[in-house]
């Protein structure tokens, strides 16, 4: 069962593929522009981990006005430690908005190590931005 690495998360910090020098937008400018029907196929946002994927450091949560946007590492071609939380990161991948089913909801609450109430109280499927990430580095 492959698990998060366990690492201390420090400024520097780069996974994945290597990163273009464009601009970063921050997470509530990347929503706004998927919710118009802008997919993405290469952005960079800027954010602050709030979770990270408790089995295996494949997907993170990026803080943003209203909760938390969704980024899985693309082909899991990189995991991420779970000391990662706290941190401020830039992502760079593809993004769009996606319907989030039951399954799936559970499937990432399970991941987070949330309780079976809290699992079992996903009762509706989701529309949110996910993006795949490409690459990551740590800012702060």
């Amino acid at each position: 069962m492959a698990q998060p690495p366990e690492m201390e998360t420090t400024k520097g910090m780069t996974f994945g593929e290597k990163m273009s020098d464009a601009k970063s937008l921050t997470t509530d400018e990347l929503i706004a522009s998927v919710a118009k029907a802008k997919p993405t196929s290469d952005v960079k946002v800027a954010g602050e981990v709030v979770e990270v994927c408790k089995n295996e450091g494949c997907w993170l949560r990026l803080k943003t006005a209203d909760g938390a946007m969704m980024v899985r590492i693309k082909d899991h071609a990189f995991l991420v430690p779970l000391s990662m939380v706290g941190h401020q990161v830039v992502i760079e991948g593809a993004a769009q908005m996606k319907e989030v089913s039951v399954a799936l909801r559970r499937h990432y609450a399970e991941d987070a190590g949330k309780s079976k109430a809290e699992i079992d109280a996903i009762t509706e499927p989701s529309k949110e931005t996910v993006i795949q990430a490409k690459s990551l580095v740590v800012v702060d």
